[in-house]
């Protein structure tokens, strides 16, 4: 999967600008936009919290990127798949399926505490359909990767940044357009879940 930056650790990441002592902030912030926030401590939790999500929204289909960077989440991917359920990885498996796919499972690069967002380096077609397509957006993040506020954000983004696509996902998506009455979904996902790993130790 094309990607800005290939590994936004040791490329981007300056010293001093990622800390895990933000996280508290980003939690607090995150939640206060609508995202729901799952910290585990391996990927082994983070499949049985996935596992739990899956049952609980029951999708008729899923799209699902980042198994390529992560051989921990291609794992997952694949026992999703020997369990019986429709998940779709390969780039053009996910364009057919972006109209009906119900679950959306992604990841993001980076966490800001200011804003509660998720720094996201989407820059192939694949990974912006999975992310803003499904009703659903399920989110592996490293819950130590979380940087103090936007001007820090900008300032590793614009270390690796040459050409490309990178966002900022706060909470689901929203818009109060009409009568100035908020609704949730109406331009993306009705639901941002995020799944914060401690532990990415010896997965990459």
């Amino acid at each position: 999967m094309e990607k800005v930056c290939r590994d936004w650790a040791s490329q981007a990441f300056g010293k001093g600008m990622v800390k895990a002592e933000y996280w508290d902030d980003f939690e607090v912030n995150a939640k206060a936009a609508a995202a729901e926030i799952f910290r585990v401590k391996d990927f082994s939790e983070g499949e049985a919290k996935l596992n739990e999500l899956l049952q609980e929204y029951a999708p008729k289909e899923i799209i699902a990127v980042g198994g390529d960077e992560n051989s921990a989440i291609k794992n997952i991917y694949d026992k999703i798949a020997q369990s019986g359920r429709k998940i779709y990885t390969g780039k053009y498996d996910i364009y057919e399926h972006r109209d009906s796919a119900d679950i959306g499972i992604s990841t993001a690069e980076f966490c800001v505490a200011e804003t509660g967002s998720l720094c996201v380096d989407n820059y192939s077609y694949e990974a912006r359909v999975t992310s803003m397509l499904p009703f659903v957006n399920i989110v592996f993040v490293n819950a130590n990767y979380v940087v103090k506020d936007v001007t820090v954000a900008c300032k590793i983004i614009g270390k690796v940044f040459n050409k490309g696509y990178v966002g900022f996902v706060t909470g689901p998506s929203r818009t109060a357009d009409i009568e100035r009455v908020l609704s949730l979904g109406v331009h993306g996902p009705n639901k941002l879940l995020i799944i914060a790993v401690e532990d990415f130790e010896g997965v990459r």
